[in-house]
């Protein structure tokens, strides 16, 4: 994509940060196995902190889902392999340590957190009243992992009739092979753009060629 593709009003689009909590993508969380290597490699909290605090500066809402539960998983659905990892791993525990949103994205006091169950943050959460309070209009999603919960949320948001955007080196997954599939994918629904990019269209420029994320 180039910077004269991705087009978009600063007063109209939020920022969504989906799961950048510790179970997740820390190498002493839960699920390190799975996300923390690719995390790391990638540099992916280093290039969400730089947008969020574009986004900031730029008025742009920055928004925070978090998957939550408690104890004993009342509200966690047992119909996948994801749903039983959960439990098996005790991961993501309403008030434990892995459920929190790591340090380095700490979400200021008036940036709202939306904790939901599911694979997508839109389910039983107030995010899409928020966005249509604050008229929004586009998107822009990080997070992990890219072919699960940032994808479920994005999708959903097209259905919703926001324009999605999905940061590609804002976000990382198992593997980089599924990283890139569903950003080719979701290329048919919305767009994907790098912080690079994303940030040259927050302050009205012209970005330099983006260098692949992946």
């Amino acid at each position: 994509m180039t910077a004269n593709e991705l087009q978009f009003d600063p007063a109209r689009t939020a920022l969504v940060n989906v799961h950048w909590q510790r179970d997740i993508v820390t190498a002493e969380g839960a699920f390190a196995p799975f996300f923390a290597e690719a995390v790391q490699r990638h540099g992916v909290i280093d290039s969400t902190r730089s947008l969020v605090q574009a986004a900031r500066e730029a008025g742009v809402p920055v928004i925070w889902a978090r998957a939550a539960f408690r104890p004993g998983y009342p509200e966690l659905i047992m119909n996948t392999g994801l749903s039983h990892a959960i439990k098996d791993l005790n991961a993501l525990v309403e008030g434990s340590p892995g459920a929190q949103i790591i340090e380095e994205l700490t979400p200021l006091d008036t940036e709202p957190v939306v904790s939901h169950p599911g694979t997508s943050a839109f389910p039983d959460t107030p995010l899409d009243a928020i966005l249509r309070r604050l008229g929004v209009e586009t998107v822009l999603f990080t997070g992990v992992a890219t072919n699960i919960t940032v994808e479920g949320t994005a999708r959903d948001a097209v259905n919703l009739g926001y324009h999605a955007v999905i940061v590609s080196d804002g976000c990382a997954a198992a593997t980089d092979a599924a990283h890139d599939a569903t950003l080719e994918t979701f290329s048919l629904l919305g767009q994907t753009a790098t912080v690079d990019e994303i940030q040259a269209a927050l302050q009205g420029v012209a970005a330099q060629p983006a260098v692949s994320a992946r």
